[in-house]
């Protein structure tokens, strides 16, 4: 008599190969410069594994640990590393070495004296030792002018050297599902020399400001209550997709600007900037007053009908909430970045707007790893 053998058994047995199946074909990452975890969570989401992740920042490091539970990550300074060993096939190294020294609103350093506009290096060296099958380098757009354009060129130089195909992608976030103007680069390449287009554009209509934060609280300037519920259903599909089934969420808290700054902000109306300020209201800025130039980004009001503009330094910058006299909240910037809200940040509000401003948003990172995925 044969032994027989149960439905149970048998979907057992099926599970059990799907699984090393997946796993036999999954691709596996290591994150460089990994920050709070935009491009992993990305990546995550896209279906890439991440084993491992290297951060210096302590508190960036506490809150990817904190979210990237399965991924070992390596709270040093990159340069006192060793380079590991080959990563073997269906495998990518990424990362995104600090940006700060190109970005366009950092002119002071914006060099290539500036040590930190060489921290890239550090990416190849680690290259050449884990030989991935693919390599991903990300970086503000701003990086392209910066000496004449001698980084980008020399970046692709490097892609070149160590084996590797280059294709540079130049992304705008609005046009992939995240409600915000914000540009960035990644250089692509496989290891036989592939350089694969970038992603197309959703072709949606983008998501605005009022899709992307209207349920959160009503806030006061000053907001000091880490975790709140909600105060509204979640009406669009994109606060839908971020709340899941999350009855409340952590990030209420808000810069506490003096009066003077929280005058200058009934001032503004959506979509305008400091220019709407009376001058009376401005004497500590008279040398932006007094210049043709101006700069767009201070004190600018958010518009409820349109992407936000670019989240950085946004407590710096004096971003303001549509219609609230204060600005943003941890959450509403997370929010406009496309972290979800079972995404908790760590530490002091000044470290969780840096690292909210510093990522890559998730949603962009997940279309560039899903376009590599459809090439493996």
């Amino acid at each position: 008599m044969h032994n027989s053998i149960s439905p149970t058994t048998i979907g057992r047995v099926h599970s059990n190969h799907a699984v090393k199946f997946q796993k036999a074909f999954e691709l596996r990452a290591v994150d460089l410069f990994a920050g709070a975890g935009g491009l992993s969570l990305g990546a995550r989401l896209a279906g890439v594994k991440v084993t491992h992740a290297i951060e210096n920042n302590i508190w960036a490091a506490k809150t990817y640990r904190h979210n990237h539970r399965g991924t070992k990550v390596i709270e040093e300074d990159i340069r006192s590393l060793p380079a590991p060993g080959p990563l073997g096939p269906r495998s990518i190294l990424f990362g995104g070495p600090p940006c700060q020294g190109f970005s366009t609103s950092n002119q002071r350093t914006r060099h290539s004296l500036n040590p930190n506009n060489w921290l890239f290096e550090e990416f190849f060296r680690m290259t050449q030792a884990a030989k991935p099958e693919w390599l991903l380098l990300e970086n503000v757009h701003g990086l392209r002018q910066t000496e004449g354009g001698a980084f980008e060129s020399l970046i692709r130089e490097r892609f070149q050297s160590v084996g590797y195909g280059c294709s540079l992608w130049s992304l705008c976030a609005s046009n992939f599902g995240v409600p915000q103007k914000r540009h960035r680069l990644f250089f692509v390449g496989r290891r036989d020399g592939f350089a694969p287009a970038p992603p197309p554009a959703s072709g949606l209509p983008p998501v605005t400001v009022r899709d992307a934060i209207y349920d959160l609280p009503e806030l006061k300037n000053g907001a000091d209550q880490d975790r709140l519920a909600y105060s509204e259903s979640a009406t669009s599909a994109y606060a839908k997709l971020l709340r899941s089934t999350l009855k409340s969420c952590t990030g209420h808290l808000v810069t506490a600007n003096n009066s003077l700054v929280v005058e200058r902000y009934k001032h503004i109306l959506p979509g305008h900037n400091w220019t709407s300020i009376p001058q009376s209201l401005m004497q500590n800025y008279s040398n932006l007053v007094n210049s043709r130039s101006r700069h767009t980004g201070i004190y600018r009001r958010l518009s409820w009908e349109a992407p936000s503009t670019v989240i950085a330094n946004y407590r710096k910058n004096m971003i303001i909430h549509p219609e609230q006299d204060r600005g943003l909240s941890v959450r509403e910037a997370a929010r406009i970045q496309s972290f979800p809200d079972n995404y908790d940040f760590l530490g002091s509000i000044g470290f969780r707007q840096q690292q909210v401003s510093n990522a890559v948003p998730p949603l962009l990172a997940k279309a560039v790893f899903a376009t590599i995925l459809s090439h493996c």
